[in-house]
């Protein structure tokens, strides 16, 4: 996978052995970067910026970086935290990189994702969180209902965010709690409400009848961990 940018250059250099190649500009060339390369013993080649203009499509401030495929968590790495973010079908990449992002400042360490129909973490998530993934469990699951049912025996509350539901604010959330944050376009889907424990909004006072997803995350992520 390649990604790029100074920030995610900064993260995944805290991990050198998951890179493959390092490829920076001739302009960076006398840059503290080449410093941290060679300190990491880690392969890079000086380029002219028109090759990273043809690798990558964003700005890459003169650095790309071609690192191993990112490495999702178990479920059982995720439920050893008290707070679990579930995502449900969610498309937006820079979305998932916010909430990603909002969940390290807030201490929340596990998110969970379904396989199938719903974002991954590429080159523009891990720009987007900037550099919030190396702090994050992110599991991947086949069945979120399932998930949810597995997660409630281990004893947590399950709490799905929706217009149509309990204002946030006068909710007392549980010890072990579960977010749901829906897709952008559909929310969260009919049998995860079903099988959750309690339905929150934020409500909406003005004109806007529904908040983008990583801001409603940011909600109510931190009206969870603040309780």
């Amino acid at each position: 996978m390649l990604v790029f940018g100074k920030n995610v250059f900064n993260e995944v250099i805290e991990t050198p052995k998951n890179i493959r190649k390092v490829y920076i500009s001739k302009k960076l060339s006398g840059n503290e970067i080449i410093i941290k390369i060679k300190n990491a013993k880690v392969a890079f080649e000086i380029v002219d910026n028109f090759r990273l203009d043809k690798m990558v499509d964003g700005n890459h401030q003169g650095i790309v970086i071609e690192i191993l495929d990112y490495e999702y968590a178990t479920l059982e790495e995720v439920i050893q935290n008290d707070v679990i973010v579930i995502l449900d079908h969610l498309e937006d990449v820079h979305n998932f990189g916010a909430i990603i992002r909002t969940c390290e400042a807030a201490g929340v360490k596990g998110i969970i994702i379904p396989k199938d129909r719903s974002v991954l973490v590429n080159a523009t998530v891990m720009k987007t969180s900037s550099g919030a993934l190396n702090s994050i469990n992110i599991a991947r699951v086949n069945n979120l209902v399932n998930i949810i049912k597995e997660l409630k025996k281990q004893g947590y509350f399950i709490y799905s965010a929706d217009m149509d539901g309990t204002n946030y604010k006068n909710i007392g959330y549980a010890n072990k709690s579960v977010l749901i944050i829906g897709s952008e376009g559909n929310g969260v889907s009919r049998l995860v409400k079903e099988n959750s424990d309690v339905i929150v909004s934020i409500p909406m006072i003005g004109k806007v009848n529904s908040l983008n997803a990583s801001v409603a995350a940011g909600i109510l992520i931190y009206s969870i961990t603040n309780k």
